[in-house]
């Protein structure tokens, strides 16, 4: 398409110095040369935002360790770096006032839980690779715990506990399986921030992600 528009730029400027033209040509070379102008500004926009998405708001931080991880609990790696992102930010060294650790901000009491479970004795929860690891097992518990995937990762960030009680409350659920209202706002608000970021992910690197988790 930009060949196209080069290509007649250049037919038109070679008429016009052909025939010395300044009205109908003269006026033409202006509106295609415009044309032009506006088109690689839009398709630089274009470039730029999806390199701003990928490097900036969607990275695939700690790519290897996830691509890992996910393969080794069945999990859709975009999930993961969705999870990631909203948690952390990737950044291996975050702290919650809650005490949650690390990339997928894993709690002590999580951490012993999933250590146990794995028969880990000695494990650093700032440590990418074992924090990835545990945390893929956590979502893998949880969605073979619940029946729906967003009620899983709801237990992520609310607790197992708290959205078992939800299922059997009428107000929040009619089938006992499902969560058609949650009743904490931060986690309504970070199912929201999960999926968005997960069908974000899907939409950049999908293919990509695909192509990845097949070559391991």
């Amino acid at each position: 398409f930009c060949r196209l528009f080069a290509d007649a730029l250049r037919i038109i400027y070679i008429v016009m110095e052909t025939n010395n033209a300044d009205g109908f040509f003269s006026a033409a070379y202006k509106i295609v040369t415009y044309v032009l102008i506006i088109f690689w500004c839009f398709f630089g926009l274009c470039f730029f935002y999806e390199y701003y998405s990928k490097k900036v708001l969607y990275p695939l931080g700690y790519r290897e360790e996830v691509l890992d991880c996910a393969r080794e609990y069945d999990l859709n790696p975009a999930l993961v770096f969705a999870i990631i992102r909203v948690e952390s930010g990737f950044d291996n060294n975050a702290q919650s006032g809650k005490g949650a650790t690390g990339l997928m901000q894993i709690t002590t009491e999580t951490g012993k839980y999933i250590a146990e479970k794995l028969k880990i004795v000695n494990y650093d929860l700032f440590d990418a690779k074992t924090n990835i690891r545990f945390g893929c097992f956590y979502v893998r518990y949880l969605t073979d715990g619940f029946a729906d995937a967003k009620t899983a990762i709801a237990a992520y960030n609310a607790g197992e506990g708290n959205v078992r009680i939800w299922l059997e409350n009428k107000a929040y659920s009619d089938d006992g399986r499902t969560l058609k209202e949650i009743p904490f706002k931060e986690t309504r608000v970070y199912v929201k921030k999960i999926y968005e970021s997960f069908r974000k992910y899907k939409k950049l690197y999908g293919k990509l992600l695909d192509k990845s988790a097949k070559n391991e």
